[in-house]
């Protein structure tokens, strides 16, 4: 499945990027997604520890689950002030 992930604010320049497509299995999950996305990039790593997610613009944040089938999946780290 193709999974495109949209960054945000200090993931977007941890990421270096403003999105990404990757394939990935439906039984993967947030987890092992997050392990993908910082391969060799422990910046990202980091900021990723601390984000919440929206699958397919619905809040997701168990790590240990399946990301299913979706087609987004934005990465939203803290955000100051609200």
């Amino acid at each position: 499945m193709r999974l495109t992930v949209r960054y945000f604010a200090a993931a977007r320049a941890a990421a270096g990027a403003e999105s990404t497509v990757v394939d990935i299995d439906p039984a993967d999950t947030l987890g092992e997604l997050e392990d993908l996305l910082s391969d060799g990039n422990d910046g990202l790593r980091r900021v990723l520890a601390r984000c919440s997610y929206l699958r397919d613009e619905i809040a997701f944040c168990d790590r240990s689950a399946a990301l299913g089938a979706c087609r987004s999946l934005d990465v939203l780290p803290p955000f100051a002030g609200g």
